[in-house]
């Protein structure tokens, strides 16, 4: 095995990891933000992905139209989600957010089911990224650099967002004293709603970015939650850049562990979050916990 092609195998963890990061960084946001242990996280992931294909309606064509629409959907599925169901929950225990958010995930496996059926549903690749690129000789296909781009441009635009503008500032306030910024006038039930509509646009762009690549199916949201909490646990809770170095690392581990011992690739993220857990418990990147004396 030559160079290129261990190159393309290093793109290709990339690319994986692009669409992990989106998911999750969404699930970053809402639990750094609001507190919400969101199980059903993984289903928008999954909603964006057969969107994407009704958008486009199967054809490559219609991909960037879709994608906007994508957003655009997932945006008004957030904030509508956030309003009915999470919002009467933000001061109950955690076993509640669980156990709605698991239901909430079982529900839009059923109507993805129902409204897509129980098949695979995949789109070609956008006749933008039709031609591959050449390294050493080694085809690569473009529509990896796309997802490798959109990830950075994501990452960029999220950070830029809570640590250079007034309304990143309260997001990030919100997460230590929201009765301070209520006093100060700031709404702050509006603001969760941006944030949760936020970080689940961010869970259904990953998984329509994915489309090409892998078909959807209704199974995909269980998986999709898992691995985007491995990311968080291992990226650090709240760390923008924390979920990117989670998702590269996780997305290197599954395509050169398959190359190497294909019988444990499925075992090194856990076995990396469990490394992580006892060494880091609060993250590579995340930020251990204030002790109160």
């Amino acid at each position: 095995m030559d160079l290129g092609f261990y190159l393309l195998q290093l793109l290709t963890g990339l690319a994986y990891a692009s669409t992990l990061f989106l998911l999750a960084v969404g699930l970053s946001l809402i639990f750094g933000a609001m507190g919400i242990v969101n199980f059903a996280h993984g289903s928008f992931y999954m909603l964006g992905a057969y969107l994407l294909y009704a958008f486009s309606r199967g054809q490559a064509e219609g991909f960037w139209t879709g994608l906007i629409l994508v957003l655009a959907a997932a945006l008004v599925i957030g904030a509508l989600v956030e309003r009915l169901f999470i919002r009467p929950i933000y001061r109950r225990p955690e076993e509640y957010q669980i156990l709605l958010t698991y239901a909430l995930l079982l529900i839009l496996e059923d109507l993805v089911r129902f409204l897509f059926g129980a098949g695979y549903r995949s789109l070609p690749t956008p006749p933008a990224f039709s031609s591959p690129l050449f390294l050493l000789g080694t085809p690569f296909p473009s529509y990896y650099l796309f997802l490798v781009g959109l990830a950075g441009l994501s990452a960029l635009l999220l950070w830029a967002f809570l640590y250079r503008t007034r309304l990143g500032a309260w997001v990030r306030a919100a997460t230590q004293d929201r009765e301070m910024l209520e006093a100060l006038g700031i709404n702050v039930p509006l603001l969760y709603t941006g944030v949760f509509a936020m970080g689940i646009a961010l869970a259904a762009l990953g998984g329509a970015a994915l489309l090409p690549l892998q078909a959807a199916t209704p199974g995909m949201a269980v998986d999709a939650v898992i691995q985007a909490f491995i990311v968080v646990v291992i990226g650090g809770l709240g760390s923008v850049w924390g979920a990117l170095l989670g998702a590269v690392l996780i997305g290197l581990l599954q395509a050169f562990g398959i190359l190497f011992l294909p019988e444990m690739a499925m075992v090194f993220p856990f076995a990396l979050m469990a490394l992580v857990l006892l060494l880091r418990p609060w993250g590579l990147l995340g930020r251990p916990p204030a002790v109160r004396t």
